[in-house]
């Protein structure tokens, strides 16, 4: 089993595997054939401490029109400017967190993640050295830290359901303390675990 994490992310990246999607755990959602998504791309990010590595994630503000109070990776959609959704990834990442793009390795991606909200996401994989992050004033309510190994582990996380659109919808959950991770960057999470584990399986 490889012990280096950027080692763990590359071979976890160049697994075999379906993309994810909001929709996994919902087999009745008939999507539309010709359905056009916008790019968008969050940063995966991860910091080695001396107590093992941990993920950074972000609190939105509860005044926010979309997603409010919610839990969310650094990122957003691809703007005109951008060269992809790598770049998409780093430019939110440095605007909602402070987090300069030279403190940033982009280690792999994962494949794109299809949301609700007509989104495809690329997850960013990235190692990132210690930095003091600055949220950005109206959208970033706090910034954080998760363990990694938290979220590695697939018995932390239940599925959980509610009504939205007039059905219901069921959705992956990962609580970590006061923090209810749920939604798309749980299913994000949960794709990596899912490849990180299969990997150490086969090691």
């Amino acid at each position: 089993m490889p012990t280096d994490l950027r080692e763990r992310l590359l071979a976890a990246a160049n697994q075999d595997g379906r993309p994810s999607s909001d929709y996994d755990l919902n087999a009745d959602v008939v999507l539309p054939e010709g359905r056009v998504l916008r790019p968008a791309g969050v940063l995966v990010g991860m910091i080695e401490r001396d107590a093992g590595a941990s993920l950074i994630l972000t609190k939105r503000t509860s005044t926010l029109k979309h997603h409010p109070g919610q839990i969310a990776f650094p990122g957003g959609k691809v703007a005109d400017g951008d060269a992809g959704p790598v770049a998409a990834a780093l430019r939110e990442a440095n605007e909602e967190i402070g987090l300069q793009a030279d403190n940033v390795e982009v280690v792999a991606t994962l494949p794109e993640h299809e949301t609700v909200t007509g989104f495809s996401v690329t997850p960013v994989l990235a190692l990132v050295k210690p930095f003091d992050p600055v949220p950005e004033a109206g959208e970033v309510a706090e910034v954080f830290e998760v363990p990694l190994q938290h979220v590695l582990d697939a018995e932390n996380y239940g599925i959980e359901g509610r009504r939205w659109r007039g059905r219901r919808r069921q959705y992956f959950t990962v609580p970590w303390g006061p923090y209810y991770i749920w939604g798309a960057t749980a299913r994000m999470l949960r794709a990596l675990a899912d490849r990180m584990n299969d990997d150490s399986d086969r090691s």
